[in-house]
């Protein structure tokens, strides 16, 4: 049973998080004109270039994340991509009556919220990955250097 919990469920988890992914990608592929048209419908500009930028996140990062190949990284990018999208291409509020299933808006609630519970669950991998704890301790590094130059410059005038 240890190894359902300890090796097969966090494999499956990563897996449900990001299978969505490879068939978005296979959609655009065999959909291009469609997909093309909803990257330029938001305010971003290059939509082809932003198509194919989106193509590439979505074949890429799934086999990194589910096979921990730099996955912390891959889980960033793809956790960015969700976000952008969902503000981007289904900002629901900008509809009238968007809680009304007769609304344009309707499905933009749900795959607003969707995108986000995606987020979620890649914040997750971005945890269990190490990733967090890296480069929240390069920030405090950083920061760290940048306080001590404050307080050097600060000093030096007195």
């Amino acid at each position: 049973m240890d190894w359902l919990i300890n090796d097969a469920l966090p494999v499956l988890a990563r897996i449900f998080i990001v299978w969505i992914f490879p068939f978005s990608f296979i959609d655009k592929v065999f959909n291009w004109n469609n997909a093309l048209k909803q990257a330029t419908s938001g305010i971003l500009p290059g939509g082809a270039i932003l198509l194919v930028l989106a193509m590439a996140v979505e074949l890429l990062t799934p086999p990194m994340i589910v096979f921990g190949f730099y996955d912390g990284i891959a889980a960033f990018i793809l956790a960015g991509y969700c976000a952008v999208t969902a503000l981007v291409y289904h900002n629901f509020w900008a509809y009238p009556r968007f809680w009304s299933p007769q609304s344009e808006g309707y499905s933009h609630v749900w795959d607003f919220f969707k995108n986000f519970g995606l987020v979620g669950g890649l914040i997750f991998v971005m945890y269990a990955s190490g990733f967090v704890q890296k480069v929240g301790g390069e920030i405090e590094d950083v920061s760290a250097l940048t306080q001590q130059e404050v307080t050097i410059i600060g000093s030096a005038g007195e």
